[in-house]
């Protein structure tokens, strides 16, 4: 690689970044209009590899419709207000199961080359298309006719009259095509089968397979090896190794490699630390299209890590990021994003948090099996999201969905709607099928199915346009507090569908959906404020809102597998993978890598080098309002690991985390760096008021409040005692004055006075005690033979 001197790599950073400005400029003035109620609903072409967006799809008020398929029948000038900033979905990439997003493919079309001819019997001319062949026109060269698989073309447009051609491409171009097609075969029929394999052991065969695609020189099963390598993914974890493959694939253009070397120079991973060449990765990779690439800047510009902190930037980057993943929510609302500290699964093991553990799902199972409605709707909901450990699986939850709703269960029958509705791989889209379940457990009071109904009438699914019947069943599911109803109602007071438009009722059903945690209802909330419609315009929270939109997105599969290498005692492994989401702005990940540098547990980085990691990560994470993370930050400064011994910053983080966050040990450190005068002044009483404080915000710290408290009160009354001075006191008493000049007669009077009272009290009891005439003498007993005694007895 080229080698560029600080001032260049600066340089170099200055014109990417205003280029990325120009860029972002043009994709906020087509974004910046109008917030998108959010897809419901989508229907995917099934021939579409999973890591392409089709060009083709438009979105239409919460649905994807396709060119096969007919458009509903709404009026779609009103529903399409407001949906205008979904025009860059189809420039965004898409996400390959197990990896992440792939860059786009370039938006405007090359103009085609002619060739020239090599060989044959019209050698240097140019071909000519379309050209007649056996009948048949050609716009393009091909190998039909030919048994070697060569390229050629006509330079006339009747070949059989004139018989003039010649080669497209020469031998050595043919051999390097022919290798190509294969490769890229190979690669299909391996990712094929990886995506449908669930098990580890199968996986690393597949991999192994996939190396040697990637040795072909194949772009993508390179990137796929280079990740795999980094993250120590079903291959042997090899840093170096992965460096070089990112290296070979970011000289030829690859948005993603881009982006991990990016990362690696971020992270100080195989390479020395720089910041500089890191933004410039990163950078590149956001221009090729890259949605990791764009999330990480918009999370440095947020937090000004790197870079000058700008809200707006951050807003254009996560907004872009935010209208792709936005537009890859299904009805069911998406996989669910499992967030596991592992600081408090270390402490708390079998948190709520925690993944489920395989006893108790085998538990739920059985009573499944035997008939229990709750456990099979349960399990159906658990895998029809997916989470807790558990895969989403639409095959095994539409089973359980089936067992309850033959048993009545209207919640069943609902989410068998929800499921014919949206369509899978298993279970084929089919509308009549969704209405009738819709209807059997709408008509019974069920919320899903008032909900499902709802959606049938506003976009004419298996039934007419309604907007009136639309809003009745919206309305009823929202009473009951069902998140799509909620979702839907503001859908249609934001575009004015069926009712007259009302922004201030809009934000309230779009408020009651985003405490559910609807990811649509954060999207539209973040749209809302980022233009100003119907509030009050605000950069920052359109930034947060849409920031948790992104943190939604299907890298966040990653945590589970991070999660997973760190069950099984792979720190290494766990510790990239943490890395990479910690630099996207995961505050989870932030701490949970703190928390491995703070083991000690990872041999990727020296050991002089992890406090100092540990303290940069406990710093974003604390920025985002972790407690744990401010309280860690005082602990560094207080014992000075990773940095300078500061009592000082000690106290201001502790006193940050009482004062915002009410912690109880932050009230309890910051009592006792009153009481020992530590980066603050000495203040006994204020050290109990904080002490008090901790005791009362968390009874877990009642017990070493009271140790804590009883220790100053011994403190006090020796400080107390030392202030007294008994011996100065003591040489100041006059006793003539104060007892008169006889006083030591008196003093010995008195003392005689008590000694005479003792003596006659204590002979006066002697007398009282009467005395027992001596018995016998007896032998004395011996030590062996007195336990055999004692047992008899």
């Amino acid at each position: 690689m080229m080698h560029f001197s600080g001032k260049t790599w600066v340089l170099l950073v200055v014109v990417v970044h205003a280029t990325l400005e120009v860029a972002a400029a043009d994709v906020d003035q087509e974004t910046n209009e109008v917030p998108d109620a959010g897809p419901s609903q989508y229907f995917h072409d099934q021939n579409t590899e999973e890591d392409e967006v089709p060009v083709s799809t438009r979105v239409v008020a919460g649905q994807a419709v396709s060119p096969q398929e007919a458009p509903p029948t709404t009026d779609e000038h009103q529903i399409e207000q407001g949906m205008k900033n979904r025009g860059l979905e189809n420039e965004a990439e898409g996400i390959e199961k197990e990896d992440l997003p792939n860059q786009p493919p370039p938006t405007d079309a090359k103009i085609k080359e002619v060739p020239v001819v090599i060989g044959g019997t019209a050698s240097g001319e140019p071909c000519l298309f379309p050209f007649l062949f056996l009948g048949k026109e050609y716009s393009d060269c091909t190998t039909e006719g030919r048994e070697d698989g060569r390229l050629w073309c006509a330079t006339t447009y009747d070949y059989e009259h004139d018989k003039k051609w010649g080669f497209c491409e020469t031998e050595e171009q043919a051999e390097q095509r022919r290798q190509a097609e294969e490769a890229e075969e190979q690669y299909q029929a391996t990712l094929k089968l990886i995506n449908s394999t669930s098990r580890k052991s199968q996986k690393k065969e597949l991999y192994e397979k996939l190396l040697k695609v990637a040795g072909m020189g194949h772009t993508k099963a390179m990137e796929k090896v280079a990740y795999a390598m980094l993250f120590g993914d079903y291959l042997p974890q090899n840093v170096p190794h992965a460096k070089e493959l990112f290296e070979k694939l970011a000289l030829e253009g690859s948005p993603k490699a881009q982006t991990a070397l990016g990362f690696l120079y971020a992270a100080g991973l195989g390479v020395n630390s720089s910041q500089a060449k890191a933004l410039v990765y990163y950078t590149f990779g956001a221009l090729g299209g890259n949605l990791v690439a764009h999330m990480i800047l918009g999370y440095r510009y947020w937090g000004g890590v790197g870079v000058p902190q700008s809200c707006e930037s951050a807003l254009t980057h996560y907004r872009l990021v935010a209208n792709h993943v936005a537009s890859d929510v299904s009805l069911t609302g998406g996989s669910a994003v499992q967030r596991i500290r592992l600081l408090d699964e270390v402490e708390n093991p079998g948190s709520p948090s925690a993944m489920l553990e395989e006893d108790l799902i085998q538990y739920y199972q059985f009573l499944a099996e035997k008939g229990d409605v709750q456990a099979q709707v349960g399990l159906g909901q658990l895998h029809l999201h997916g989470g807790r450990g558990v895969e989403q699986n639409h095959q095994r939850a539409y089973e359980y969905f089936n067992q309850a709703a033959n048993a009545g269960n209207t919640h069943a029958m609902a989410f068998l709607g929800k499921m014919y509705s949206e369509g899978s791989e298993f279970l084929p889209q089919n509308n009549e099928t969704a209405l009738h379940y819709f209807k059997k457990a709408s008509e019974q009071g069920n919320p899903v199915g008032q909900s499902g109904l709802g959606m049938a009438y506003l976009y004419g699914r298996g039934v007419p346009v309604n907007y009136d019947l639309a809003l009745k069943y919206f309305q009823k599911a929202a009473e009951q507090g069902w998140v799509d109803g909620q979702l839907q109602l503001g859908t249609m007071y934001y575009n004015g569908i069926g009712v007259k438009r009302d922004y201030k009722q809009a934000l309230k059903f779009f408020n009651l959906a985003s405490q559910a945690g609807h990811i649509l209802a954060f999207y539209n909330l973040a749209q809302m404020h980022a233009t100003g419609t119907g509030v009050m315009r605000s950069c920052h929270t359109a930034v947060e809102l849409f920031k948790n939109v992104c943190e939604r997105g299907r890298w966040s599969e990653r945590l589970m597998g991070a999660y997973g290498s760190f069950k099984e005692g792979d720190m290494d492994s766990a510790l990239v993978q943490y890395l990479v989401l910690a630099e996207q702005g995961y505050e989870v990940a932030q701490s949970n890598v703190a928390f491995i540098l703070d083991q000690k547990q990872s041999r990727i980085f020296s050991e002089n080098e992890t406090y100092p990691r540990a303290l940069l990560h406990w710093t974003r994470a604390a920025a985002q309002g972790y407690t744990v993370a401010r309280i860690k930050l005082g602990d560094y400064h207080f014992y000075g690991y990773g940095t300078d011994v500061d009592y000082e910053t000690a106290v201001i983080h502790y006193r940050l985390a009482s004062e915002q966050q009410h912690s109880a040990q932050a009230m309890f450190n910051l009592g006792y760096m009153h009481e020992k005068g530590l980066g603050i002044k000495q203040d006994i009483h204020l050290a109990k008021r904080f002490y008090d404080m901790a005791a009362e915000a968390s009874p877990d710290a009642q017990v070493p409040v009271f140790l804590a408290l009883c220790k100053l009160g011994l403190i006090y009354t020796l400080q107390y005692l030392q202030d007294l001075n008994l011996k100065e006191l003591v040489s100041q008493v006059d006793l003539d004055q104060l007892l008169g000049p006889e006083w030591d007669l008196y003093l010995m009077t008195v003392i005689a006075l008590l000694l005479g009272t003792v003596i006659a009290y204590r002979q006066r009891q002697h007398q009282a005690v009467p005395r027992v005439p001596p018995g016998p003498p007896r032998p004395p007993a011996q030590p062996e033979q007195a336990a055999p005694e004692a047992d008899q007895e």
